[in-house]
């Protein structure tokens, strides 16, 4: 048996290492990123934030985690027990398992030697078995919605469903495009597929699927506009209104770890990952080249998620069925759309840079929208109409 583990030592370190590193950073990014998105809500506001703990406040999160694990852990006493406990839990596992085949940093081509960063590398069918344990998160919620037996609970878990199961479909849509181009699911390899130069980023050449995958993927972490199963002035606090304590806390990790998961997909599909023009090239296994990508594919998740805090604060929330609208109306057939094209040029043997010319759809579906926005408000309120009110010139 030690003889087994001796030879299997060379493999089985650097996937405990991955892991060790997820369950470290995780949490604490967790902490740190609702002290970031505070700041950055006070500043849009035009307020100071947390400033009290430690210099620039920045301690605060640490007090925050601190207090929430020295709370009373109160359980109503018409909630389902077993389920209640397990909802959260089961929330934040699926949310942090999703990250086994999730590359954090530059992956060397050669796996059985060395540190990596990812838990599962090489992994061929690495996209879709990331989007069927990320898609079992909407049981966590589901399960916190029936077992909290609270009405209002239960609407923002019916609610979490029926958004689950319709962004859902966009969002496989939009990367059908991508996978269909590179001819792999592996994430790796697709990365790989970008390191030419700046022009090989799905970004310039599929902006129509990043559109449709990033509406999508905001949809999924039930972050605004899209926190319709937690909305406060409909729902209390959704399906989390009966929890709190470390069990809220658990629900609240899962949400950022969606998050980070979401950016890291964002970046790695259609923002090149772990690659820049001029900075890192294609082959470069040396140690500098491989902190020098680190620092390159953590500058661009950092962006993204900077992005998605301040579309919080700076975009109001749809109506439910202007969200389920969104989904079936607008981004599944832009979606179709999208796919279509790309199979034309496969096909035709035609320069995939030819796709680039879907912004123009971007712009044409943007004042269809608009148009139809304005005749609905028209028809909905009659006496505003043409910038005055009906029966009085203006």
């Amino acid at each position: 048996m030690i003889e087994y583990m001796k030879e299997l030592w060379p493999i089985l370190w650097p996937t405990l290492g991955a892991i060790g590193v997820i369950l470290a950073f995780v949490p604490i990014l967790g902490l740190y990123m609702t002290f970031i998105e505070r700041k950055i809500a006070a500043y849009i506001q035009d307020r100071v934030g947390p400033n009290r703990v430690g210099p620039f406040g920045l301690f605060q999160a640490i007090a925050d985690g601190i207090k929430i694990f020295l709370k009373e852990q109160v359980i109503p006493d018409h909630v389902y027990t077993f389920l209640y406990f397990i909802a959260p839990t089961f929330s934040l596992m699926t949310a942090m398992f999703a990250l086994v085949v999730m590359p954090f940093g530059p992956v060397p081509v050669e796996y059985e030697s060395g540190f990596r960063y990812v838990v599962a590398p090489g992994i061929d069918i690495g996209i879709i078995m990331m989007f069927a344990i990320s898609s079992l998160s909407a049981y966590g919620i589901i399960l916190g919605g029936w077992a909290s037996n609270n009405k209002y609970s239960l609407y923002g878990a019916i609610r979490s469903c029926a958004q689950f199961i319709s962004y859902e479909i966009p969002l496989g849509l939009s990367i059908i495009g991508v996978i269909a181009a590179t001819g792999s699911l592996n994430i790796e390899k697709i990365v790989a597929a970008q390191g030419g130069s700046l022009w090989d980023w799905n970004l310039f050449w599929q902006p129509l699927a990043l559109l449709v995958f990033f509406t999508s993927a905001l949809a999924e972490t039930n972050r605004l506009p899209f926190d319709l199963p937690e909305c406060e002035q409909e729902l209390v606090g959704g399906f989390h209104t009966e929890y709190g304590g470390i069990k809220f806390v658990l629900f609240f990790l899962a949400e950022y770890t969606h998050i980070v998961t979401v950016s890291f997909l964002t970046v790695l599909l259609f923002f090149g990952g772990w690659h820049f023009p001029g900075l890192t090239g294609p082959v470069d296994a040396s140690l500098g080249g491989m902190l020098l990508r680190t620092f390159v594919l953590v500058a661009k998740v950092c962006g993204v998620v900077l992005f998605i805090m301040i579309l919080r604060w700076a975009l109001p929330r749809f109506r439910f069925d202007q969200l389920m609208g969104l989904a079936w109306k607008g981004l599944i057939p832009l979606g179709l759309v999208n796919l279509f094209l790309v199979a034309v040029v496969l096909t035709l043997g035609l320069p995939k840079h030819l796709l680039a010319g879907t912004a123009v759809l971007l712009f044409v579906a943007a004042m269809i929208s608009t148009y139809q926005l304005q005749r609905t408000l028209n028809q909905s309120n009659p006496r505003v109409m043409n910038g005055g009110i009906r029966g009085v010139s203006v």
